[in-house]
């Protein structure tokens, strides 16, 4: 599994350990976190072409209160236990209690999930542009927002739920999970998508160094048209969506045990600029690199908060 795949896994619940070795589609994964169970895989085609993985998380949560900084996916939550909470980073945004199930676009900025004391749910990590031709909406009006689940599909968390069952395995609850998605999934793609899709399976296996206009010259478009697309399906230009790949690299490659240099962080992952670079860091993270690695380091020889990356717990 690529670094960007890892860190949107890890954005499951701040919980999951990244997985070393990659999965193939319907090949499945089980975690165990202490008292937090993970059972996640990669769907089956033609899900796989949009989807990253599916998992079942479930148990009591180490840390109830996170902090989830910008990483390249989009998500769905099928919550089927008690309500989430949810403040975003951006203070004119009331906050929100996450009951029944709701749909997360390509965030940009960071936010904070509350968890209640015992964590029942199912969900979805889309590609950046994996969500578009399953919401049936323009995805910038899903960027930054959540949206609940039936607001899109009708009744879908009620039918998902009565499949489901209390007593239902994890392994049942994703093959419930699985056949809503293929049901959702429009046959003949909206114009623009396979673009999209092409190049940004570009932007990830760079890790965001390539150059939009690189970029577009490689697909033959120009780059107004390739930011309008990537608009269209993922809910942000092609720039930004480099940007997020750009992070999550970094920030997978901390090792919070060791000595950190930063400047040879910055620059593997593909910033040329140090004040570029500490604005970015603080505006994703909330916090400097020196107070977010001191952090880590505390959090890490914590029980139950192993992770190597992603989102961090709320002091």
């Amino acid at each position: 599994m690529s670094l960007a795949s890892r860190a949107r896994v890890v954005a499951a619940a701040g919980q999951r350990q990244g997985c070393p070795a990659p999965l193939e589609a319907g090949q499945t994964l089980v975690g165990d976190t202490g008292s937090m169970d993970y059972v996640g895989r990669v769907p089956a085609p033609p899900l796989d072409r949009f989807i990253d993985d599916v998992y079942c998380l479930t148990g009591v949560p180490g840390h109830r209160r996170i902090s989830v900084s910008p990483m390249p996916s989009a998500h769905l939550y099928i919550n089927l236990g008690e309500p989430a909470h949810l403040w975003d980073s951006d203070p004119s945004v009331p906050p929100a209690e996450l009951t029944d199930g709701w749909f997360m676009g390509l965030w940009t900025r960071r936010f904070v999930l509350e968890y209640p004391t015992r964590i029942h749910l199912v969900g979805v990590h889309f590609k950046p542009w994996g969500l578009s031709p399953f919401a049936g909406v323009p995805a910038n009006e899903l960027r930054d927002r959540w949206v609940p689940v039936d607001a899109l599909w009708h009744r879908s968390v009620d039918r998902m739920r009565n499949q489901v069952g209390d007593a239902a395995s994890a392994a049942a609850t994703l093959r419930v999970l699985e056949r809503e998605l293929r049901s959702r999934l429009v046959e003949a793609p909206a114009r623009g998508l396979d673009l999209v899709q092409h190049t940004g399976g570009w932007l990830e296996a760079s890790h965001g160094a390539i150059p939009v206009a690189a970029l577009s010259d490689a697909a033959g478009v120009s780059s107004n048209h390739l930011a309008a697309q990537f608009k269209a399906h993922v809910g942000v230009t092609p720039k930004r969506v480099a940007r997020i790949y750009r992070f999550a690299r970094l920030i997978e490659s901390v090792d919070s045990l060791g000595p950190v240099d930063w400047s040879e962080l910055a620059l593997t992952a593909g910033y040329f600029d140090q004040a570029h670079f500490s604005k970015e860091f603080k505006d994703f993270t909330g916090r400097t690199p020196t107070e977010y690695v001191a952090l880590r380091r505390r959090f890490t020889a914590e029980q139950g908060f192993s992770q190597p990356g992603g989102p961090m717990p709320v002091e």
